[in-house]
């Protein structure tokens, strides 16, 4: 799956943007001067004289600026944990006003709830202590920007990032990459959550991750998933089983987390004065879901009644779906303030 193609030669280039070399042009890597507060005053240029960057409060900093057609390969980051909930990741395709991509940071790779922890899977790996990577391929064919918001009340310093990047020529079948953040409370009379709504065009839906606060006692997974493929309205063409079946586990995970190459259950936590909060990922690699037309996307919250018979929950659930589609993408919804993401 991944090392057929090894052997085989390109014409890509390939180039990186990072703090030491922020437009990624050939050549023009290490080139800050040091002065004499900098670890690198004894050595000069070219010793990791600029490593990272700092956020500014209420600003929004742009990671990458990228001409021409190619991929992005490989994203990397790491910073403090009060970053993930109050910085928005957004990415542009070939010019477009309205991001592809909007998401708060942590959730984009799979750290929800502003917390901390390991993800070994194959599109996203969280390695210790916080270094995120993502390995979705995203195309584009004139452009790719990149930009991370700080919304929180102070700079943010020692944000650390590197972005690889492969110029090279896209053919014209290839669809862009989209992630879009979304939170509800679910209610008794609603006990469901929309992932993704509103989606138009064809393409294909790669992932999903839920960031899931209990707020009943009990098992709190019961719900199914359903896909409403092109025109659906009432009934889904796709149906899960139980939510725990859908990330891959099964009877209530057995009280365990996991982390594997395309399905995890990576967080369960419950510490004394919280609530129990947990953290799940699904990636269609192998089984993408392909629509031509139209999509949604939810998930319902059950648990049990003492009778047996299924309970309507109250929690509060947090989302990131990632598909694929043709442009141009339908609107988003209005991202929430920070006040509206945070956890606690």
């Amino acid at each position: 799956m991944f090392l057929h193609s090894l052997p085989e030669l390109s014409d890509a280039e390939t180039r990186s943007i990072s703090a030491e070399n922020p437009t990624g042009e050939k050549g023009r890597g290490a080139m800050e001067a040091p002065d004499e507060r900098s670890p690198a005053s004894r050595l000069g240029k070219g010793w990791k004289v600029k490593p990272c960057v700092t956020l500014p409060k209420g600003e929004t900093v742009k990671l990458a600026d990228i001409r021409g057609s190619g991929f992005i390969r490989h994203i990397w980051l790491t910073v403090d944990a009060k970053a993930y909930r109050n910085c928005v990741l957004r990415f542009y395709w070939d010019c477009e006003e309205k991001p592809s991509v909007e998401v708060p940071l942590g959730d984009f790779f799979a750290n929800c709830h502003g917390l901390r922890y390991n993800v070994n899977s194959i599109p996203i790996a969280v390695n210790p202590s916080g270094g995120f990577n993502c390995y979705f391929p995203m195309p584009f064919k004139r452009s790719a920007v990149i930009t991370v918001e700080n919304q929180w009340i102070e700079d943010i310093g020692g944000f650390y990032y590197q972005i690889t990047y492969s110029l090279e020529e896209v053919k014209d079948r290839m669809a862009y990459f989209h992630a879009q953040w979304r939170r509800s409370m679910t209610t008794r009379q609603n006990p469901q959550h929309t992932i993704l709504d509103g989606v138009k065009g064809s393409g294909h839906y790669v992932g999903t991750v839920l960031a899931w606060t209990q707020l009943s006692n009990g098992w709190w997974g019961e719900g199914e998933i359903k896909f409403f493929i092109d025109g659906d309205t009432e009934y889904p063409t796709i149906c899960g089983t139980g939510t725990e079946d859908y990330f891959g586990g099964a009877w209530c995970f057995g009280g365990e987390t996991f982390s594997t190459a395309f399905l995890g259950y990576p967080l369960y936590r419950r510490e004394p004065g919280e609530v129990p909060r947990h953290t799940l990922y699904r990636w269609h690699i192998l089984d993408p879901i392909r629509f031509k037309k139209d999509l949604r996307v939810t998930i319902q919250a059950l648990g049990w009644y003492p009778d047996r018979k299924f309970q309507p929950l109250t929690d509060d659930i947090a989302s990131v779906a990632y598909w694929y589609q043709t442009e141009p993408h339908a609107p988003f919804p209005v991202l929430p303030p920070p006040e509206e993401r945070w956890s606690r």
